[in-house]
């Protein structure tokens, strides 16, 4: 066993991936596969010689390289459902989710009534910098009319995405102005924020990580660091949502709340030699209260960090059962720009649990049933609904039990509470009404939202207004009937959507979590954990 400590694991990351590779290669030899020149190619076998003779022999010409994509897509659809192979026309886009940075125009966009609205303009972006404005509306893209009921995120993502220095005309339509307008746009580098917002709730940190990419610990350690300057002296990691991504940024993260010596992660496969992450002491928030937040969606990286944190007894976790993802998938290139996302190893908590779900090899379908069975069986609203396949005994470090197989279990369960739901609020939260009329609101209302750089300002402005009685108009114009007992009960859950997607598409995250966060019932929770 090789045991690594904190300060050497971006150099021990590289080193595993080579040891990781040099074992696969090795093993692989005897079936023709061979790593050369950072690249995985097959030597000649069945499937090769198959593909030849479709392409020499066949009677029509065929296109092999689609062919082979499909064949390559259904072959490893065949393992577990983490594994993946990803075409070369995908793998930019696949790459950039977790990438620090990535090549485009610098806008937020929604798409409505066919048509791409700009939401907001990226601060030094590319498209500010040659005056787009939010609210603005993409009707055309280098000449050609870019609207329609194909319009997707994916194909407006690949058409405004690009190549760093290349350009692409807008043509948009504007408020107040009858002809269309067309600007030039250079192509630039975007960041990309792990860190949705961070902000003070008295004098406790609240700090919303959205995803683990390459500059998530970056983010995270300065947003720690902000908000203890400004006072806080216990935090809330808000991981609900958050789907993973790069183990080591989750490591480092933990790190921060750990004591020297203890263990945060380790993981281990048939060709992957188990590997320990351990604290190095060098944490600067080591002995500070903390709470994290988890639910159904956090997942892989989100996990590791909750379970360092559970198993270590250094927080409390609270919300609900995590997504349950405890496979290690490692990214190997070949040599035509594609990739394959290969399953090599289970990660395991500080206590020995493997908290990866169970699945069945190649029943994609099944396991991602798991989220709706568990909201059938009423998971969501009670923890008595919940089942763990391990039953294996496994206890923290003070001796508290925990489970495996299935999730990180929070430690204060907090249940969906749905008395304010009615029929008809989710009928409009269930056709994104609330969102497309704050943003409709947002357009008529703009010049004058724009003069308050406060949420609460604009919170406090927006409540005087009478904005449920035109959303309950424009709700009944796209054919949901009114219901005014309905209404009145729901009240409160929709003034809040409304008034915070307001503010959103004015301050954007840092005005829109704060005061949608301050009634969440979760957030409520976690507070009343880190102040009794």
């Amino acid at each position: 066993m090789k045991k690594y400590i904190l300060p050497t694991l971006t150099v021990v990351a590289v080193a595993i991936g080579i040891v990781v590779g040099m074992a696969i290669s090795q093993k692989a030899n005897a079936q023709r596969i061979v790593y050369q020149n950072g690249h995985w190619s097959l030597e000649q076998t069945k499937i090769d010689r198959l593909l030849q003779l479709m392409e020499q022999a066949y009677v029509d010409s065929l296109d092999i390289d689609s062919i082979t994509d499909e064949v390559m897509t259904d072959m490893v659809k065949k393992l577990d459902p983490h594994s993946a192979y990803i075409p070369k026309e995908d793998l930019e886009m696949v790459n950039s989710e977790l990438a620090g940075s990535f090549s485009g125009i610098g806008v937020q966009f929604s798409i409505q009534q066919d048509t791409v609205r700009i939401v907001a303009v990226i601060a030094g972006g590319p498209c500010e910098g040659v005056g787009v404005l939010a609210g603005d509306k993409i009707v055309s893209v280098d000449d050609s009319t870019f609207v329609g009921k194909r319009l997707n995120n994916e194909k407006v993502m690949k058409t405004l995405r690009g190549e760093k220095g290349t350009q692409v005309k807008l043509g948009v339509l504007r408020a107040g102005v009858n002809e269309p307008l067309y600007f030039n746009v250079t192509r630039g580098d975007i960041p990309v924020h792990s860190v949705d917002a961070k902000f003070l709730i008295g004098k406790i940190g609240f700090i919303r990580v959205n995803k683990f990419g390459e500059t998530t610990y970056k983010e995270f350690i300065s947003a720690l660091a902000d908000l203890y300057s400004k006072g806080a002296d216990r935090f809330i990691v808000d991981l609900r949502e958050n789907s993973g991504g790069y183990m080591e940024q989750a490591i480092r993260m933990a790190n921060e709340f750990l004591q020297r010596g203890e263990l945060i992660v380790y993981s281990q496969g048939k060709a992957y030699p188990r590997y320990e992450a351990t604290a190095n002491g060098g944490g600067r928030f080591k002995d500070v209260p903390l709470v994290v937040l988890i639910d159904n969606f956090s997942a892989s990286a989100s996990e590791i960090f909750a379970g360092a944190m559970q198993d270590n007894d250094r927080a409390t976790i609270v919300g609900r059962r995590s997504f349950g993802k405890g496979l290690v998938q490692q990214q190997m290139p070949f040599e035509d720009g594609s990739a394959v996302r290969l399953t090599v190893a289970r990660y395991y908590t500080p206590s020995g649990r493997c908290i990866q779900k169970p699945y069945t090899l190649g029943d994609q379908e099944d396991y991602e049933k798991d989220l709706l069975d568990r909201w059938e069986h009423g998971e969501l609203y009670s923890a008595d609904s919940i089942h763990f396949t391990d039953t294996t005994t496994y206890r923290t470090k003070n001796g508290r039990i925990v489970r495996g197989g299935g999730g990180i279990m929070p430690d204060v369960f907090v249940g969906r509470d749905t008395t304010l739901n009615t029929p008809y609020y989710n009928k409009v939260v269930n056709l994104a009404l609330t969102y497309q009329f704050a943003y409709q609101y947002t357009d008529r209302h703009r010049k004058e939202l724009s003069r308050y750089k406060d949420w609460k300002a604009l919170e406090k402005h927006l409540l005087k207004q009478n904005i449920l009685r035109e959303f309950v108009a424009y709700a009944e114009e796209k054919g949901i009937e009114p219901n005014e007992k309905e209404i009145q009960k729901s009240k409160p859950l929709i003034t809040r959507l409304l008034n915070a997607y307001i503010v959103r598409n004015i301050l954007g995250d840092e005005g829109f979590f704060p005061l949608f966060e301050r009634d969440d019932e979760i957030t409520k929770k976690a507070v009343e954990v880190l102040v009794s």
